[in-house]
């Protein structure tokens, strides 16, 4: 276990995180653990994932995204999986991809009408998922989709 120490301020120190990155995600799941996916390191645009266990303070790799995305939205689904949608990538268009924690995998599904990035994405209390504004080649976007 990773040692913990107070700051005068009641924050705590806590393990680093495996792959260095920004413009990642972070989504809480049901079971209290952190998904961290995606974003852009030191050697470009990443596909991998890691997961934070905020009871052990300690990082793990977890499987890959199928397609590097950079400025993607994620969010947790009523089934706890995780939706990653669009973001910055090599390819001009791909498609979303669901992470599913009970196997620690990611698989495809339907892909936005437009790529775009830098964008929210919300849950809605039916379970669809609102994805809103963003950008698409640097122009803002004022479109919205729903994800079934």
């Amino acid at each position: 276990m990773i040692a913990k120490r107070r700051s005068q301020h009641g924050r705590s120190e806590t393990g680093s995180i495996v792959q260095a990155c920004e413009h990642h995600t972070a989504t809480l799941l049901s079971d209290g653990r952190v998904l961290v996916a995606g974003g852009a390191g030191n050697a470009g645009v990443l596909s991998s994932a890691e997961m934070y266990d905020p009871a052990t303070g300690t990082w793990s790799q977890t499987g890959s995204m199928s397609q590097a995305r950079d400025e993607h939205a994620a969010v947790l689904l009523p089934n706890g999986r995780v939706l990653a949608t669009a973001g910055i990538a090599q390819l001009d268009r791909f498609s979303d991809e669901l992470y599913d924690p009970a196997t620690g995998s990611w698989s495809q599904t339907g892909s936005l009408g437009l790529s775009r990035d830098s964008h929210t994405a919300t849950l809605l209390s039916d379970g669809r998922v609102l994805v809103a504004g963003g950008q698409l080649k640097n122009n803002a976007l004022s479109s919205a989709e729903l994800f079934h």
